[in-house]
């Protein structure tokens, strides 16, 4: 299969979520030649579009804003960068609004309109309607299995599959965004399939360090037999088979909340009951989040009367906090001509070692967006002979085998990438020792997919997302490792207190062997 130039573009968007949106709106803005290909179809695809985001969302009162920053900061635990927090507010203060001409915003029950809360179907939708009316290309179905760059190691653009004819497509760019969402690890999160870290593989193989990447433990609370959202959740008793409640801390406690779930579905069965609900969240949850609702309907199950199981679904880094470490003001990566955004990014300036949840990820996808959006086209516009030159696929593992292709057993692969890092026992209680068992576990598939996978067309993106999956595992396993601490999300039952060594951020990075690194040269983490 021989791979032809689709076009020249000024900005190439890898992705198709909120993020990469609000990166096309603002490249185009600029009267940049800008191009979006997206896994799925950009307005459907991505967590965003199945569930209700609220965005952090403080009005111009400056005393409103530190107050809000102070109180993020806290959350952080060292991590967080004050400045960043103030920015992202401001952003998504002012350019939120902007989507009114194609979303129709709710009132806020005092004459005016509620603005930072929005219905993920209908707004991106509007984000796409908003970036078509901005001049954006948009092709959907066309997911990118390697970047591209010159003699000089400067991204160039990307290669993928046309999902309809199996075709390889070439787009040359004067800049690229890589906004592919985070990876949940094919755990059945609502809206993620397609979020399998295929960005964080392309950055690295392109020479881009990650951080954040040990803050992977979030969990999304769902009825058993579909992801949906977690919104109702926190007014929910919960009981096991017998009627027994069951003891669980309040959903502020965080970790400790999710764990105590944790542990009692891994005895077995756990119910919920919502039965003493407040009753403004019946139309609530039906205004945020349909979907959540029409999961009980289909069912005929009553959730605000009956019982029904849940279990908690992995979300890893989409509201954990890992992703490719941004270097500058502007979301650049270490590698010239290649930027980062949304939940591809690093969310360590805003939340730190925390979730950011819904509403902080919401702000930081939106901000973060037009930020690389509008940084793209400015150093395309420097360098448009960039996307002439002559160009190599940084792409290895699923493409360029070392030794004999053959065929491997992908779903096998991914399975085991979803186990090591998702699985109740190993992820509320990590330990050194299940940590390099896992890592071990996950070298072996590694080797495996390195040295014999090959595929082309839809079986190529597959492999590939397993590929990134694999990888994207064994780098949060040893950043968990190399943290030798418990701090925010990242909870080690071996060492549970936090260390002031450790306020600073862990960078990984590296393939066959996996490296981490702080202040200094990276290193091999210890076996």
């Amino acid at each position: 299969m021989i791979a032809s130039v689709i076009v020249r573009s000024d900005v190439l968007i890898i992705g198709g979520g909120m993020a990469a949106a609000w990166a096309a709106i603002a490249a185009a803005e600029t009267g940049a030649r800008v191009i979006v290909v997206d896994k799925g179809a950009m307005g459907t695809s991505g967590v965003t579009a199945t569930g209700g985001p609220g965005h952090w969302w403080v009005p111009e009162d400056p005393g409103l804003r530190r107050e809000a920053v102070e109180k993020q900061a806290a959350k952080a635990q060292g991590l967080g960068d004050p400045e960043w927090m103030a920015r992202i507010i401001d952003l998504t203060w002012r350019h939120l609004p902007t989507i009114a001409a194609y979303y129709p915003f709710g009132s806020d029950g005092r004459g005016g309109r509620y603005v930072q809360g929005v219905r993920g179907p209908e707004y991106m939708r509007a984000l796409r309607r908003f970036a078509e009316a901005r001049g954006v290309t948009i092709l959907d179905h066309h997911p990118a299995t390697e970047l591209i760059a010159d003699g000089e190691g400067r991204i160039v653009g990307a290669r993928g599959i046309v999902l309809a004819t199996e075709d390889a497509w070439e787009i040359r760019s004067g800049a690229t965004v890589l906004a592919t969402g985070g990876v949940a690890f094919r755990s059945g999160l609502i809206g993620s399939h397609t979020n399998t870290g295929d960005g964080l593989l392309m950055a690295v193989e392109a020479g881009a360090l990650l951080s954040g990447m040990e803050f992977s433990i979030s969990y999304s609370l769902s009825p058993a037999w579909a992801s949906t959202r977690t919104l109702p959740y926190y007014a929910a008793r919960f009981f096991d088979t017998d009627g027994c409640e069951i003891d669980v801390p309040p959903p502020k406690a965080g970790h400790a909340h999710q764990q105590a779930l944790g542990a009692a579905m891994d005895r077995g069965p756990v119910l919920a009951d919502l039965s003493d609900a407040p009753p403004a969240l019946h139309g609530l949850l039906r205004r945020i989040q349909p979907l959540t609702v029409a999961a009980f309907e289909r069912r005929g199950i009553d959730l605000w009367r009956q019982r029904f199981p849940v279990r908690l679904f992995g979300e890893g880094t989409i509201r954990g906090t890992g992703g490719i470490r941004i270097v500058d003001a502007d979301c650049r990566t270490e590698v010239r001509g290649l930027f980062a955004a949304g939940d591809t990014a690093s969310r360590e300036p805003v939340a730190g070692a925390v979730s950011g949840g819904g509403a902080v990820n919401a702000a930081w996808a939106l901000s973060s967006g037009r930020i690389a959006g509008v940084a793209a086209a400015r150093e395309a516009q420097a360098t448009r002979s960039g996307a002439y030159a002559p160009a190599s696929g940084l792409g290895r593992a699923g493409l360029r085998p070392r030794r004999a292709a053959r065929t491997l057993d992908v779903p096998e692969i991914v399975a085991a990438a979803g186990h090591e890092v998702h699985d109740y026992r190993k992820a509320f209680w990590r330990r050194a020792d299940q940590l390099r068992n896992s890592l071990e576990v996950l070298d072996t598939h590694w080797h495996t997919l390195a040295d014999h996978g090959r595929a082309e067309g839809r079986a190529l993106v597959e492999l590939r997302a397993a590929v990134a999956m694999t990888a994207s595992a064994r780098w949060c396993l040893a950043a968990a490792l190399d943290r030798r601490e418990t701090r925010g999300i990242h909870v080690r039952a071996d060492v549970s207190r936090s260390d002031p060594a450790f306020a600073r951020r862990l960078l990984v990075g590296g393939f066959d062997q996996v490296q981490t690194q702080a202040d200094g040269p990276l290193a091999e983490v210890a076996a």
